[in-house]
């Protein structure tokens, strides 16, 4: 049995002006793409996709599926019972598959162990969700700041490098394919975090030389020079917002640009901006620091697109005024912000996000041969990018060859 998507214009994903065509999928891959009709056969699903443009679908390459609040679900704090999380992680994940990512990237965890469980039932189809590299919790050094981003127990985290490269095999051992670590602080947090360094050098070549060893990768929150230059040496495979880069850390990642993946996370800085607090809760810091991140990713992002790095959206979704489900508007974002067009952003969002998923060769693109992860959005979002952020104008949500959201009124007989 196939699945056929006829009559659609199609965005490969590479950036490529649309074009006219029809796919055809058998089991998870597109095993045809035709400038006419495809004809099915008796038990083939047929699908006319009427001039709707038919896409990749997209990876959030910062995800935290355990952060609580979604666009359906509003949660004030950061913290919930175990059972609870279990269920809204769950929740979340359905929550970005309905708005068109079919893969994530985990930026960590509010649990040492939940991503792993929730990605078994992701892959065993026992509950609906993006293809996910799963993390664990982040991790920063022992501290007596009061500000932790680290939602584990920071006090069992062992210092030094042998501390490191223990915290490394642990989270590995777990499952884990991503592990997070707060390379630099965190100016919304503590005034002046974002420019501390919280490991030494030492310290991160070790959780370099056992990410290695253990085969998994290393994610870094960096917002310090000094830190992107740590992350880059050290090996760490992605690295966010790197806001405060010099031109020595800048230079660093273009000369590493086909090993590292950088994602500036404008959307909880757009969200910052936006944000409307209650009368007792005074954000003016926050908003002032949110001010000057926006201008300096700008400037950064201006560069790093010059000189190739692999840039992908994701926005740190998941928070009280920057909810799971929104994710989508990253991609309005890149095109007001960084001067990316529309059909730039989806091509990170798509073809560069196979890649960060580690299926470069097979997922991201609507391409013969390659994992059948496609959606057929009403409208053009190469036109309008913010289509994007509308789920109701996503008609067709496929994943590894299955139908998650497919109208009736698309069907038409195979003959």
């Amino acid at each position: 049995m196939r699945t056929i998507i006829n009559n659609a214009n199609i965005f490969d994903g590479s950036g490529a002006a649309l074009f006219a065509g029809s796919v055809a999928v058998e089991n998870n891959r597109i095993v045809a793409i035709s400038d006419q009709p495809i004809a099915g056969n008796p038990g083939d699903l047929v699908i006319n996709a009427d001039g709707r443009v038919l896409m990749p679908g997209m990876t959030e390459a910062h995800a935290h599926l355990t952060w609580p609040t979604s666009v359906e679900k509003f949660v004030p704090g950061m913290s919930l019972p175990p059972e609870e999380l279990a269920l809204t992680a769950a929740r979340n994940a359905r929550i970005l598959l309905d708005h068109g990512f079919t893969s994530a990237y985990s930026a960590g965890a509010l649990s040492k162990k939940l991503e792993m469980s929730l990605n078994d039932h992701l892959t065993s189809g026992g509950l609906p969700g993006p293809r996910l590299i799963p993390s664990s919790v982040e991790r920063e050094p022992p501290t007596d700041s009061d500000n932790k981003l680290d939602p584990g127990h920071v006090e069992q985290h062992a210092h030094g490098p042998d501390g490191v490269k223990q915290f490394v095999k642990e989270c590995a051992d777990l499952g884990a394919k991503a592990i997070k670590f707060l390379i630099s602080g965190e100016n919304a947090l503590k005034p002046g975090a974002s420019h501390e360094l919280l490991y030494s050098n030492e310290e991160l070549m070790a959780a370099g030389e056992q990410a290695r060893e253990s085969d998994v990768w290393l994610t870094g929150h960096a917002h310090a020079a000094e830190a992107v230059k740590q992350g880059v040496r050290a090996g760490f495979r992605v690295l966010y917002h790197c806001t405060y880069a010099d031109q020595e850390a800048i230079d660093l990642l273009i000369a590493h640009k086909d090993s590292l993946f950088v994602a500036p996370t404008i959307g909880i800085v757009q969200a910052t901006l936006d944000a409307t607090p209650p009368p007792h809760m005074d954000m003016t810091y926050m908003k002032e620091d949110a001010a000057e991140v926006l201008a300096h990713q700008i400037a950064l992002v201006a560069k790093l697109k010059a000189g190739g790095v692999r840039l992908l959206p994701g926005g740190d979704y998941g928070f009280p005024f920057n909810p799971n489900g929104r994710n989508a508007r990253d991609l309005e974002l890149w095109v007001r912000h960084f001067d990316y067009t529309p059909a730039e952003v989806l091509h990170a969002a798509t073809e560069l996000g196979g890649q960060i998923m580690d299926k470069g060769d097979e997922l991201g693109l609507v391409k013969e041969g390659y994992l059948a992860d496609l959606l057929l959005i009403d409208g053009d979002p190469t036109e309008d990018i913010t289509l994007m952020q509308d789920k109701n104008r996503i008609k067709l949500i496929m994943q590894d060859g299955k139908c998650h959201k497919l109208p009736v009124d698309l069907l038409q007989s195979p003959s």
